[in-house]
């Protein structure tokens, strides 16, 4: 589960490996937008129905992913310093909804909702199904620019948030209370706060060697 983010030699990226690789990395983000957005609808309306707080959780994950691959599309053929900026707007997204997620925990668990623990545990394991299927489609570009890796980011955080989501889903079952679920939504709420972190640092990065480039011999 860790968000360690790595500096890469941008000469290695699939963005500088040419224009059959971004189109390929194009279509990939089309796909996981779509997934995503459907994944928000079906989750959200879930989530509320079964009274669930890592349902929600995830159901906003999905909506940020989406609005995240919209945005990495847009500035897909832009200069690098266009990207890391994208980037590092998704990091602080990404933080937002840490503390979101953190806060929404802290007040169901003040109201001690117990969900429907069979809807959590078929829903969750549809959003593993979609979220493993698209960091498959990802996986080739998690090396590549802080645009790319934050999206690379984002897939497999939500992988693991899935497997979290179906443990609590069992921990409900088991003990009839919601703290197991209120449990894995505080996990994902810091595993967002981690993925920030690494996504702005590795923005930074790019942006300060932007800034200022390296001069020719």
């Amino acid at each position: 589960m860790s968000s360690d983010c790595h500096s890469h030699d941008h000469s290695h990226t699939p963005a500088a490996a040419g224009a059959h690789d971004s189109t390929r990395f194009r279509v990939v983000l089309w796909i996981a937008l779509l997934l995503n957005a459907a994944m928000f609808i079906v989750e959200i309306v879930s989530g509320w129905q079964a009274g669930s707080v890592s349902l929600l959780a995830d159901a906003v994950d999905f909506f940020g992913d989406a609005v995240s691959y919209g945005l990495s599309l847009a500035v897909l053929s832009l200069a690098m310093v266009w990207r890391s900026r994208t980037a590092l707007a998704k990091g602080l997204t990404i933080g937002g909804y840490g503390v979101f997620i953190l806060a929404q925990a802290a007040f169901s668990a003040a109201h001690g909702t117990v969900p429907e623990a069979r809807t959590m545990g078929a829903i969750g394991a549809l959003a593993l199904a979609v979220n493993v299927f698209v960091a498959v489609l990802l996986y080739a570009y998690r090396s590549g620019d802080a645009n790319m890796r934050s999206v690379w980011l984002c897939t497999r955080n939500d992988a693991i948030g899935n497997l979290a989501v179906l443990l609590a889903a069992l921990g409900v079952f088991g003990t009839g209370t919601g703290w197991p679920d209120l449990a894995v939504a505080a996990v994902m709420g810091c595993l967002a706060l981690f993925a920030s972190r690494s996504v702005i640092a590795h923005a930074l990065r790019e942006l300060r060697v932007s800034d200022h480039p390296p001069k020719m011999p």
